[in-house]
């Protein structure tokens, strides 16, 4: 035992190497358990700052019928003026404040003050919208509109058709932004009405007018939800309008999804569908322009279907996406081009861009744009630079060739934008012109071809005598002047490639709505789909026939009117024009070029 000391003295040892070891533990997991708070910390704080949310990942794929039955049957026993979408119209009494409202509006706003905000909409979706399921989880949406004077009734009825036709719990907020709005009740009167009767809806106030794109940006910046939902401040949602704009985005939240637009009429607030189906595209001056569905989209509706370019005014993205992308371009000004550039961002830069046949919201196309220029100059030209040297590389020296000036217009600071394009590692426009908009060059070729003909549309007896448009706006008459003695610009037409009769220097068609003998020739916006606007110079008997009938242009030598008739051999339909070319006229019936799918290049 004369060991025991060592052995007592290794357990007190053991024992206080035990202790050592608690302490550790003890210490070590303190130090991770503030490591992680610390990181949290730091996850959170980054988070904030950076306004992001995961994106949204459904957490069912089982499909439900999202329609509101109850809504619907309410609404179809609706009676009164303006319900179900009908024209409507005013006594005569009031047409002194019809025409007030009409200077300061671009629309009929007396007759909307007398519809009710929460109105009842036809619904004429594609028949098989009213079968179709969409999955039982979606994400939550936060609606932004913006405006600028917008009307008080036509302001409201946009709000109540987004609250009183979307599932409550998908609709977390809507902001209407108001672009610096002068009109009094604008001011307190409106958010005191939206406090009391629709509390979700916010208004946020811009201090300056500062432009749409300014204004959707602001209420993207306020937004919480999954998605982003702008829409126009005169626009009305349809019956089960949201789970078809919702459900691709929440399948993949890089796809963008816009409703079919129709048009409330400016007049009467009838509601109709401007058309069944249109793929967004552009000219080469950057004009909007549509093209037909393609026939394998069509054979598919009403599913969602590819669209190269957004209108600008309605539609949904993931919120994730949208910034992304970094928003619109701070840098574009009041407004125009925001659509392309939006557009090219989110095919270049790994998203995708569809209509969704089965959402259709009106909207009310102004007679005309009651708003002062916003004395910025040339804003839309230096937008439309700014998107063309970011996203249109070698295809921007179309864009010049049309509008030459625009070379001369400091575009400002675009190293931001072009960084972003790196940052995301963005495809060409090539590409997208190849393989996302390859048929636009087929109608809309970036080197126009020569036309047919072109020059002075003269009788053949009476050379003095020219076809004129004499200034004239869409729906006018064509009729005959006295030829100019210098070159006159509503004298000059072209027999273009798309076979329509055109000014050369204004988008202007000869038009025949109507294939009826004796009927007028009217001025009408070109659309490049032949038909009422096609037409067709003979040589060898200098007739200009138009469409796919028998009539030929004719005129009356004493009212100097200018018309259709049946074909014959009467003097009067005998037409000389200045220029025609013999090896154009040649190549007439290989003009037209189908394109039905994606192509490498033009």
């Amino acid at each position: 035992m004369k060991f025991g000391w060592l052995y007592r003295s290794m357990i007190v040892m053991r024992r206080q190497f035990l202790r050592m070891l608690r302490l550790r533990n003890l210490l070590t997991i303190t130090f991770l358990v503030i490591l992680l708070y610390v990181i949290k910390t730091f996850y959170d704080i980054n988070k904030s700052n950076s306004g992001q949310t995961d994106y949204f990942i459904p957490k069912s794929l089982k499909k439900i019928d999202w329609h509101n039955y109850t809504q619907i049957e309410y609404e179809r026993k609706r009676q009164g003026i303006g319900e179900h979408g009908l024209p409507a119209r005013l006594p005569e009494s009031l047409a002194s404040l019809e025409e007030q409202l009409y200077s300061v509006n671009g629309f009929n706003g007396a007759l909307s003050d007398k519809i009710a905000l929460n109105r009842s909409l036809p619904d004429i979706r594609h028949p098989g919208c009213n079968d179709r399921k969409y999955i039982e989880s979606l994400p939550t949406v936060s609606v932004v509109v913006p405006f600028h004077n917008e009307h008080w009734s036509t302001l409201l009825r946009t709000a109540y058709s987004v609250l009183i036709r979307s599932p409550e719990f998908l609709i977390k907020e809507v902001f209407l932004v108001d672009d610096a709005s002068t009109k009094d009740f604008l001011k307190q009167k409106l958010e005191d009405y939206l406090s009391e009767h629709l509390p979700k809806v916010k208004v946020v106030r811009l201090a300056t007018r500062s432009g749409l794109i300014t204004a959707r940006l602001a209420g993207a910046a306020r937004a919480t939800a999954d998605v982003l939902l702008f829409l126009d401040s005169h626009t009305e949602a349809t019956v089960n309008w949201l789970p078809p704009l919702l459900e691709p985005i929440a399948l993949n939240y890089r796809t963008v999804v816009c409703p079919f637009i129709d048009v409330i009429a400016y007049d009467t607030f009838e509601y109709r569908a401007q058309d069944e189906g249109a793929r967004g595209a552009f000219d080469w001056e950057l004009f909007y322009k549509r093209l037909p569905v393609l026939p394998q989209d069509q054979r598919n509706m009403p599913e969602p279907f590819q669209s190269p370019v957004m209108a600008g005014g309605l539609f949904a993205i993931s919120r994730k996406f949208f910034w992304e992308l970094g928003g619109y371009d701070t840098g574009l000004d009041i407004w125009g081009g925001e659509q392309y550039e939006l557009s090219f961002k989110i095919w270049q830069c790994g998203g995708r861009m569809v209509d969704a046949p089965c959402s259709r919201v009106g909207h009310i196309y102004r007679k005309f744009a009651p708003f002062p220029n916003p004395g910025h100059g040339d804003f839309v030209g230096r937008n439309y630079r700014r998107v063309a040297e970011v996203w249109m590389d070698e295809y921007a020296q179309y864009l010049y060739k049309r509008r030459p000036h625009y070379l001369k217009i400091d575009t400002g600071d675009i190293s931001q934008q072009r960084r972003l394009r790196e940052k995301l590692q963005c495809k060409s426009f090539r590409w997208f012109m190849t393989q996302i908009a390859f048929d636009l060059t087929a109608k809309y070729p970036p080197v126009e071809p020569e036309p047919f003909a072109e020059g002075r549309i003269r009788p053949a007896t009476h050379g003095q005598l020219c076809a004129d448009m004499h200034r004239g706006e869409q729906g006018e008459a064509l009729q005959l002047a006295a030829c100019a003695r210098a070159a006159s610009t509503e004298q000059h037409f072209l027999l273009s490639w798309h076979k329509d009769i055109r000014s050369k220097d204004r988008n202007m068609c000869w038009d025949v709505p109507d294939s009826r003998p004796e009927q007028p020739i009217i001025l009408y916006s070109c659309h490049l789909g032949g038909g009422n606007q096609l037409w067709r110079y003979y040589p060898a008997t200098k007739q200009l026939k138009h469409g796919g009938n028998e009539n030929c242009l004719d005129w009356d030598k004493t009212s100097r009117k200018v018309f259709i008739n049946r074909c014959n051999n009467a003097e009067s339909q005998r037409w000389d024009i200045d220029h025609v070319s013999d090896d154009v006229m040649a190549k007439w019936d290989k003009t037209a070029l189908v394109v039905t799918g994606p192509i490498e290049d033009y």
